[in-house]
């Protein structure tokens, strides 16, 4: 069957490959990592830490390394301050999860960022939210 391909827009057979369709990117799903960020725990931990930190990045927050807007809830993820790798236990800790935006996610995991002051802010910040 003729059809009109939708990435070089000529018309050829549905089933022909014109070389024009980006190749698919698939990501390694087996790892220990992926298992675990798939599990309804890790679901409902990430929730509560989203809430916990208002879904903004808590260094943007107080305007710390390189902050570009203070109140940045774009590109919010979890992030473990001790890695999965390191710690495993503390997988699921509220002390060792912190929201980070994208910019300063990528500085954390390099580790131009230090963990004792991403610990810090995730102690204060569960203090704050468990009336402590």
């Amino acid at each position: 069957m003729l059809k009109s391909c939708r990435y070089c827009g000529r018309i050829h057979d549905a089933r022909y490959d014109c070389g024009h369709k980006p190749k698919r990117i698939r990501y390694a799903s087996n790892t220990e990592a992926a298992e675990f960020r798939r599990k309804n725990s890790w679901t409902k931990a990430s929730k509560q830490i989203r809430e916990r930190d208002n879904w903004l990045c808590q260094i943007c927050v107080r305007n710390r390394h390189m902050t570009q807007s203070v109140l940045t809830y774009d590109g919010i993820s979890v992030h473990h301050i001790v890695p999965l790798s390191e710690a495993p236990n503390l997988a699921l800790d509220p002390y060792n999860l912190i929201t980070l935006c994208s910019f300063h996610h990528e500085l954390a995991e390099c580790g131009h960022i230090p963990r004792e002051e991403l610990k810090e802010i995730a102690k204060q910040q569960e203090e704050r939210w468990s009336g402590v």
